[in-house]
């Protein structure tokens, strides 16, 4: 079980996992302090930037909260204060914490930070890096086969939704593969815990959108056997339960 506990370092209100140790100052959060120490191993864009990050052998990922849509134009990356355990970071925080104890193939959190200014905040989270894996829009992009692996995605997604897991921004860039066969999900901001409903099926018609929009991009055949194989997965959920443990349950958020 993680241990999650609060601290305010300096102007800063951060959440994190005991076992790692306290933050120290702001330096956890700090992208010129990393690449000084020659800790900063590389970048990855999407909404912002995602750094990588090598703390004595461990491997996080830092990543800043940006605003999407049309706000982004006006706001960069500031956010309504509406207290702070309904911050992005630290909701998203919790609900990865819950993930990891229900045993679900999410990253662990490590810890998350709140600057907040009067009526408005800005945030960030690190969580522990997911080694070799890359996401299922490259596996795509290549042309590599996939196979029984879409079987194997659609488990996955079965387990997270069998444990009231809704998560918003389902796409092929959100589902890494690793070479030994492991399926993980990523980036839960704005996920949340919920009954059974509607979301399930609305969940899975985006991720097909966006594998037919990864298909056209990169010009590509969408691979209609392999979403029949990825819904037949899904519609496992002994399977699922089996793959991913079906005692645990995920609590909080």
């Amino acid at each position: 079980m993680i241990d999650a506990r609060k601290a305010t370092v300096g102007e800063s209100y951060v959440l994190y996992d005991a076992a790692l140790g306290e933050p120290a100052a702001n330096r956890w959060f700090d992208e010129a302090h990393w690449q000084r120490e020659g800790q900063l191993l590389r970048e990855k864009t999407g909404r912002g930037t995602v750094l990588v990050l090598d703390r004595g052998g461990e491997k996080w990922v830092l990543r800043h909260y940006h605003r999407g849509g049309l706000v982004s134009r006006f706001i960069h990356d500031h956010y309504i204060w509406a207290g702070l355990e309904r911050s992005r970071s630290f909701r998203e925080w919790r609900l990865l914490a819950a993930l990891h104890d229900a045993g679900l193939p999410a990253p662990r959190p490590v810890a998350a930070r709140v600057r907040r200014n009067a009526l408005l905040y800005q945030a960030d989270i690190i969580t522990a890096y997911l080694p070799d894996t890359r996401p299922l829009s490259v596996y795509l992009d290549e042309g590599r086969p996939l196979a029984e692996r879409w079987r194997e995605i659609g488990r996955m997604l079965r387990a997270f939704h069998d444990r009231g897991v809704d998560h918003p921004d389902l796409t092929a860039h959100n589902i890494l593969l690793d070479s030994d066969g492991g399926t993980f999900l990523v980036d839960f901001d704005n996920a949340r815990l919920r009954p059974p409903g509607p979301w399930r099926k609305a969940g899975l018609e985006r991720l097909e959108r966006s594998l037919r929009k990864v298909a056209l991009e990169t010009g590509t055949s969408f691979d209609d056997e392999g979403w029949e194989r990825l819904v037949a997965g899904y519609d496992e959920p002994a399977a699922a339960a089996r793959r991913y443990g079906e005692t645990r349950s995920v609590s909080g958020s």
